[in-house]
């Protein structure tokens, strides 16, 4: 009976969470001087993540673009939406969006600004000073790959060392 009360719970949680509403989502083009960060893979390549921060409707909008190295390891390909899902942006110094996913993907260029970013609406008021605040966005070093056979393993580490993706 307790299994049966368990799985119908979790059920209920899946269905919760699948209907859970989401941020509400516009586009806009990115001004001449986005925030840029991201990060390298130790097998090579890496992501650059470019955002900005505006005011909608009284509330804070995040809004960017990001793009991954065309030359990298096969161990590292489709990897870039798993870090991004736990990248993060502030606005000075506090948290305001978790989960970079919903940006545009675009090719690494040198300058970012005037690409049509992704931007999510927050749950944050927009405040006085907001313009001028900085805004940093966050991806932790992580593990994308591990591979462990009888001969021993290795890992593949996404680190944060800034924009990665490479341009011309």
């Amino acid at each position: 009976m307790t299994r049966l009360a368990t799985a119908l719970a979790a059920c209920g949680l899946l269905a919760a969470c699948a209907t859970a509403p989401q941020a509400p989502r516009v586009t806009a083009t990115l001004g001449p001087d986005p925030v840029l960060a991201g990060g390298t893979y130790d097998t090579g390549g890496g992501l650059t993540v470019a955002a900005e921060a505006r005011e909608r409707q009284g509330r804070t909008m995040i809004c960017g673009v990001w793009a991954e190295s065309t030359q990298q390891s096969i161990l590292t390909k489709n990897k870039a939406k798993g870090v991004l899902d736990t990248g993060a942006v502030s606005v000075g110094g506090q948290t305001v969006l978790r989960g970079l996913r919903f940006m545009a993907q675009v090719p690494p260029m040198a300058d970012y600004a005037g690409q049509e970013a992704t931007c999510a609406v927050t749950a944050r008021p927009w405040q006085a000073g907001d313009e001028d605040r900085r805004v940093e966005v966050r991806l932790p070093r992580q593990i994308v790959h591990r591979e462990i056979d009888e001969q021993g393993g290795f890992t593949v580490v996404f680190k944060p060392t800034g924009p990665g993706a490479g341009g011309s």
